[in-house]
């Protein structure tokens, strides 16, 4: 066994909360909102390759604002498993085939805990392309033939700390929750 990895129930981390996260047990892990918007809030987009911080709690914010109102929940949680397990990129991870289910495991805890159910609404992968479009566009020196073809969004996509994409994410959060 790795004695760098503290095993309470199976191997986890402590997160923010003091509380561990079981990679092999998510659904009995005791996790909070405040937990997944300090976890995506930290972590970078394209494995932290683009020209500024910009942050997953960000990226999910924006997806949320793009898709009709009954699917802006699922959209604001899409990559709440990130919180965790990182944003790993899209090359990478199809070399992890055992990622996939310990994304997958980490997913299902994560939405059966905030109700989002799978598959997730289409409008969720259409917005969330928009806003990779947007994202190759202002953040990436990206200049290939592949780059999605979608229209980007109008504006700018603001610089924000960590500190202030977390809070960007908890507001969106209750404003989602309490308009349930």
């Amino acid at each position: 066994m790795n004695q760098t990895v503290r095993r309470i129930i199976g191997p986890t981390i402590l997160l923010r909360s003091g509380n561990y996260f079981d990679f092999e047990a998510p659904w009995d892990s005791q996790f909070t909102i405040d937990d997944i918007a300090h976890g995506l809030s930290l972590t970078c987009r394209f494995g932290g390759q683009c020209s500024r911080f910009y942050s997953v709690a960000q990226h999910s914010v924006h997806v949320s604002q793009l898709v009709p109102a009954a699917d802006a929940f699922a959209a604001l949680m899409h990559d709440a498993p990130e919180a965790f397990i990182h944003d790993i990129t899209k090359p990478l991870k199809g070399m992890l085939p055992e990622y996939k289910k310990i994304e997958d495991r980490v997913e299902a805890a994560i939405f059966t805990r905030f109700g989002v159910t799978l598959p997730l609404p289409a409008s969720v992968k259409e917005a969330d392309l928009v806003m990779l479009s947007s994202e190759q566009s202002q953040l990436m020196n990206n200049h290939d033939d592949w780059v999605d073809r979608r229209t980007p969004i109008k504006g700018v996509i603001p610089k924000m700390t960590p500190k202030q994409s977390k809070e960007f994410f908890l507001q969106r959060f209750r404003q989602l929750r309490n308009g349930r």
